[in-house]
């Protein structure tokens, strides 16, 4: 005998006394769990993500272009902008101050010096004036003066007798050829012209000679040191220097001026190069603004001058800023995002449970929020408020996922991130939020395929309002507020449309059945259900009866009665396998249990949930309908066989005592509303096929007498159902069957069956 357990003090009963966790000590064991650090570790990366993509380290414009700003926008700090017009000025100033280049050809001047000796030489050595050639010697004489009468013959021997003996003698002879050599030297090294040709658009004051074929560089020479009349003027000078005598210089000067050649050139592709080179070497001109300055006038809208000095002020703006800035600016971005994914995460968490617990589904989700974000960041740079369209597929999306509530939150919070990113302001988050709470509002389910454009149009109504009133409200003019206005209608029936093309991809990549398709799917033409009319008939009949039944009363709780409806076609797709071992498919006297065994028939009567779901999953039925084959019956107990067992184990002392698992359905138990209201819909609708007189009393009987049973048997303890929602589906029951089992009116020459 063991002995009786010691007594504990009353000291130590106190200390071992504990209260249950407190709010925070749950959260803390919660976010100790791997599942739940696995999904806040990607709620994280989506918001790091969220940041990249919208380059939260450096801030948004601070205007918008569809809108006239109500103030002056000033330059924050100063920049420069790129004078084109400014560069293209200087540059060709600086084209037209180059160097012309000009060939300079020396050989007709030493060709002219040449020719003039032998003519002073021919003059010189003559014996008498008679023997003289006169058509030179007057190419000898200067020009008389205006009224000088001509020389006599005397006067003229006079004169040729005086230059003769001026140049006769050898030493003379001998200076006069260095004075002309060094004269010609001295004055003209760089050639002559006459007068600057008209192609001539460089340097008007100097030019650049150089000596034809020569390999040296040129000499810069102003221009009127090669100008002809500069030239002669000069060697006259020169000559009347040299020479013995003013008579003898001006005779020689006489007769070099006219013959002066010209032995410059314009080398033209020379002097573009070097038009071209000075140009080049010009730097570029900018314009500068600096901070204060005025970039945009105050009501006036933004045309594409201001919102370019708009734009280079934001980049010099973005390029002083430092890495203390960008860092406090990422965190502060990071902190809200954060914010707003707890925020939603513990709604979801309550609400939305399979976004939460199912972490493919969270995937998505998170997959979706990150595509729509980058979609908006596009959209918004492609044109005037198209980031809308990517939002409001974002909120539709949602709405036919998740709901209405979830859709709501979702949005608001994608809004306000999408806002701060482009950099708007809380008249655009107004707009957008008004715009897209429409369409998610007036999305509560998909019947037909028209739907999504009515939602669209409804949107475009909303968002055209909404900009109205908006930019009324913050002063601006009509007319771009009207264009804005339009031009978001115009997106929101743009999303309506896209969304009816994408709805197909929505359901499937998240799961779920729209009306829509549910009605296409609950067509008796379906092959599963053709193929259950010809194998079980009992069994269809059975299963449009329970549809009636389950629709009517799921819509009175306000859970989705097309859903169940569905659901209740195919609940009982499995009983075609096996369809004479169940008895609405049995005809009179023809029950195959009755050589079976309790526990064989359990067996397959349990069979058809498992069959059925195999057959929906080859058949590629949605999950959400699976989930009704499986759950129907939940872990409820088959208590006909049951109590056959019971009977037998009773008659038999030595047989094993009966497991009552055995008989029981693997369920899962219904887990939503809708599975639960199928449930109780086939219970009853198979149980009053077997009352004598369904009466309305009866009636109501059976249907409390088994709501009490699935109540008490814990079938409803995981689908959410309450007692006043249970009391509501048992009455609508009550009055479905009331109806298919009301009295008619007894023909005289009707007989009873």
């Amino acid at each position: 005998m063991s002995s009786p357990s010691p007594k504990r003090s009353r000291g130590r009963r106190v200390a071992a006394f504990e209260l249950p966790p407190g709010p925070w000590a749950t959260l803390l064991t919660e976010l100790r769990q791997g599942r739940v650090l696995l999904r806040i570790a990607l709620c994280a990366l989506t918001a790091v993500l969220l940041v990249v993509m919208s380059q939260g380290w450096d801030p948004p414009p601070n205007y918008r272009p569809d809108r006239v700003p109500q103030r002056d926008l000033v330059a924050r700090v100063g920049f420069s902008r790129y004078d084109a017009e400014m560069t293209d000025r200087a540059r060709d100033e600086a084209r037209r101050l180059a160097l012309a280049v000009y060939d300079h050809n020396p050989q007709p001047l030493a060709q002219l010096r040449a020719k003039l000796l032998n003519e002073v030489s021919d003059l010189v050595s003559v014996e008498g004036f008679d023997q003289v050639d006169k058509d030179l010697w007057a190419a000898f004489s200067p020009p008389l003066g205006e009224g000088t009468p001509q020389p006599t013959a005397e006067e003229q021997l006079e004169q040729f007798q005086r230059f003769q003996e001026a140049l006769l003698p050898e030493e003379a002879n001998k200076r006069f050829r260095q004075a002309l050599e060094e004269a010609f030297a001295a004055e003209a090294p760089n050639g002559l012209i006459d007068e600057l040709p008209t192609e001539h658009d460089a340097n008007r004051e100097r030019i650049e000679t150089r000596v034809l074929g020569a390999p040296t560089f040129g000499q810069v020479t102003p221009v009127g040191d090669v100008r002809i009349d500069n030239v002669a003027n000069r060697l006259q000078r020169v000559l009347a220097q040299k020479l013995p005598s003013i008579e003898v210089a001006d005779r020689v000067f006489a007769r070099l001026r006219p013959q002066l050649p010209v032995t410059l050139q314009l080398n033209r592709s020379a002097t573009e190069a070097a038009q071209q080179a000075a140009a080049d070497e010009v730097e570029e001109k900018f314009e500068e603004f600096p901070a204060g300055s005025v970039l945009a006038a105050a009501g006036e809208r933004l045309g594409e001058e201001e919102l370019e000095l708009l734009g280079r002020e934001r980049a010099a703006e973005l390029t002083g800023r430092t890495l203390s800035e960008r860092l406090q600016r990422v965190t502060a971005l990071l902190g809200m995002y954060l914010a707003l994914f707890v925020v939603c995460g513990f709604y979801l968490a309550r609400l939305g449970q399979d976004f939460v617990n199912q972490l493919p589904r969270l995937v998505t989700l998170l997959i979706t929020v990150v595509a729509t974000a980058a979609a908006m960041l596009a959209s918004h740079g492609y044109h005037t408020q198209a980031e809308v369209i990517p939002l409001l597929l974002f909120g539709m999306t949602m709405a036919v996922a998740a709901g209405q509530v979830i859709a709501l939150l979702l949005t608001a919070s994608l809004t306000l991130m999408g806002v701060v990113a482009v950099g708007g302001d809380l008249a655009d988050s107004v707009i957008l939020l008004c715009t897209s709470t429409a369409a998610i509002l007036a999305l509560d389910s998909v019947r037909t395929r028209s739907k999504l454009l009515i939602v669209g149009l409804l949107a475009a109504v909303v968002a055209l309002l909404t900009t109205l009133g908006v930019g009324t409200l913050i002063g601006q003019p009509w007319a771009s507020t009207a264009r804005l206005a339009l031009l978001l209608s115009l997106w929101a029936v743009i999303a309506g449309s896209v969304m009816s093309y994408v709805l197909p991809l929505v359901e499937r990549v998240f799961a779920v059945q729209t009306d829509l398709s549910l009605l296409e799917l609950g067509d008796p033409t379906h092959p599963l259900l053709q193929e259950l009319i010809r194998r079980a008939p009992g069994t269809y009949n059975h299963s449009i009866t329970v549809a009636s039944l389950a629709e009517a009363a799921a819509e009175s709780i306000g859970a989705r009665g097309l859903l169940v409806r569905v659901g209740a076609y195919f609940h009982d797709i499995g009983k075609m396998l096996k369809p004479n071992y169940f008895i609405e498919n049995q005809g009179r006297g023809d029950n195959r249990h009755d050589t079976l065994a309790p526990a064989m028939s359990t067996l397959v009567i349990i069979a058809h949930v498992k069959d059925g779901a195999d057959l929906a999953r080859q058949n590629n039925l949605p999950e959400c309908i699976i989930d009704f084959i499986q759950q129907h019956h939940g872990t409820t107990l088959v208590e006909y066989f049951y109590r056959q067992e019971t009977v037998r184990r009773d008659a038999d002392p030595d047989a094993a005592e009966v497991d009552e698992s055995s008989f029981r359905y693997p369920g899962p138990k219904p887990q939503t509303k809708e599975a639960g209201v199928l449930m109780l819909s086939d219970a009853v609708e198979s149980a009053s096929r077997v009352l004598v007189e369904p009466t309305p009393s009866r009636i109501e009987n059976l249907v409390d007498e088994i709501t009490k049973k699935r109540l008490e048997d814990g079938q409803f303890d995981e689908c959410g159902l309450t007692l006043e929602e249970v009391r509501k589906i048992g009455d609508s029951l009550i009055k479905s069957l009331t109806a298919v089992y009301h009295g008619r009116v007894k023909y005289p020459d009707q007989e009873s069956a």
